[in-house]
C-alpha cells in the first residue's frame, strides 16, 4: 500500500514557475509514479510519469520543455517542476502510483491517489 500527499500548489503569474512535491509512503522503488491535473469541469488529463527505478519519463506534449518529473530516493519524494506556466495549467493537480515499472498516460492505470493540490496561474 503506497500513500501519497502532494504539496507545493498555489498562484502564480503566467511565465512563472512552480514545483510541486509529492511524498509517498511504503516501499515505492517498484512502483510508477505519474502526475495528472483536473480543471474544473474537464476531464482528469496526463500531465507526467516514470518509473520509480527508472531514468526515462513521458510528458504531456503541452507541458513537454516546460515541466520536468523528478524524485528524491532519500527523501521517497516525487516532484513536478513547472516552469514557464500558462494560465491554462490551472487546475488541481494529483500525484498518483502503480505497481510495477510501466507507466502510462491512461489515469485508470494508477491504483493509489493523493488528495490533490491547486495550481492557479493568473494571467
Amino acid at each position: 500500500q503506497v500513500q501519497l500527499v502532494e504539496s507545493g500548489g498555489g498562484l502564480a503569474q503566467a511565465g512563472g514557475s512552480l514545483r510541486l512535491s509529492c511524498a509517498a509512503s511504503g516501499r515505492t522503488f517498484s512502483y510508477a509514479m505519474g502526475w495528472f491535473r483536473q480543471a474544473p469541469g474537464k476531464e482528469r488529463d496526463f500531465v507526467a510519469a516514470f518509473s520509480w527505478s527508472g531514468t526515462t519519463a513521458n510528458y504531456a506534449d503541452s507541458v513537454k520543455g516546460r515541466f520536468t518529473i523528478s524524485r528524491d530516493n532519500a527523501k521517497n519524494t516525487v516532484y513536478l517542476q513547472m516552469n514557464s506556466l500558462k494560465p491554462e495549467d490551472t487546475a488541481v493537480y494529483y500525484c498518483a502510483a502503480r505497481s510495477g515499472t510501466a507507466y502510462y498516460s491512461d489515469y485508470a492505470q494508477y491504483a493509489y491517489w493523493g488528495q490533490g493540490t491547486q495550481v492557479t496561474v493568473s494571467s
